[in-house]
């Protein structure tokens, strides 16, 4: 079966690497990812994509795009005569270029489909408390995550997992059911059924507005966005002025002393720091303060002046 793999991030890689495994079953002809992109560092060489590092370590020919719908891309991929493309994190594909595998193209979703359809699923899923989540691939069509599913693979969200913790074994899950996939679809004996849109739910891009902590919420809520969140791009506060990531964070067994303070009051306590919540108090594990770099709160506050009022975040 010839194979076009598209995608970008390190969430891709363990599915281009277990799709390469499979020598006797799966040719891969073409690995579509993303331009290489600068460093931070003006005079370094620009960055590869996880996607393009693994596929060069594996040999295989690399096609860099970033506008899926620019002429000749589609020629590109027709050229492959490919059975099926497979993608994983990757761009919205116009019908121009998925419609040209035989067989037909899939994608990998980090959620249980239809449950957030969106950019970031894996992020809403724990910041909206899910115990479970799973991978699902699809068949696609024209709608953004709404086609045909082919498989899904469930799996429970620790209650201290963050979504760097989740992305990575999603990852690893996500290789195994986009084999499987493969094997039905080669088999001939793929039965789809179609999504219920009465369950459908968005996970939409994460944006400044929308990744800023609300120091009104309960503990519970707050501390399932701050892992929701990490490491990248981390929730975010202000102090002083200034804005401060939230890395880590606990939910702490702390008494309710001070129950009238007011959400985002800071509290120091035997080397410890904590913020009041709606309901009671959360104990800040690692943070950044802008200009600086990411720290855990004991090293923050050795370089901190406690002062006699109570410090708020905003």
């Amino acid at each position: 079966m010839r194979i076009i793999f598209m995608g970008t991030p390190e969430f891709a890689v363990p599915s281009l690497q277990a799709i390469a495994a499979e020598k006797d079953e799966f040719e891969i002809v073409l690995v579509v990812t993303g331009s290489d992109k600068p460093r931070r560092n003006k005079h370094a060489d620009s960055e590869p994509s996880a996607v393009k590092q693994a596929a060069i370590a594996l040999t295989l020919p690399v096609y860099e795009v970033d506008d899926v719908t620019r002429s000749g891309f589609a020629e590109t991929v027709a050229a492959c005569r490919a059975d099926v493309i497979v993608v994983a994190a990757f761009r919205i594909l116009p019908p121009a270029v998925y419609e040209q595998a035989a067989l037909g193209a899939f994608n990998l979703h980090a959620s249980l489909l239809p449950a957030y359809r969106g950019a970031a699923p894996i992020n809403w899923a724990i910041i909206r408390g899910e115990a479970e989540t799973g991978v699902t691939t699809f068949f696609l069509q024209q709608r953004v995550d709404t086609g045909n599913i082919i498989l899904q693979e469930r799996t429970p969200i620790a209650p201290n997992e963050n979504s760097v913790d989740l992305a990575c074994r999603l990852s690893v899950i996500g290789a195994r059911v986009v084999v499987n996939t493969l094997r039905l679809i080669a088999s001939r004996n793929v039965v789809v059924s179609g999504q219920d849109e009465a369950f459908a739910s968005r996970a939409p891009k994460l944006t400044h507005d929308n990744t800023r902590i609300v120091w009104s919420r309960p503990v519970s809520v707050i501390h399932d966005f701050v892992r929701g969140l990490a490491m990248k791009p981390a929730a975010w506060t202000t102090f002083k002025g200034k804005t401060m990531k939230i890395f880590r964070a606990a939910q702490s067994e702390l008494s309710s002393e001070r129950v009238s303070a007011t959400p985002g009051t800071l509290l120091f306590d035997q080397g410890r720091l904590y913020v009041r919540c709606s309901d009671g108090w959360l104990e800040l594990l690692s943070l950044q303060l802008e200009g600086r770099k990411m720290m855990e709160v004991a090293e923050f506050l050795r370089g901190f002046r406690h002062e006699s009022e109570p410090s708020l975040f905003e």
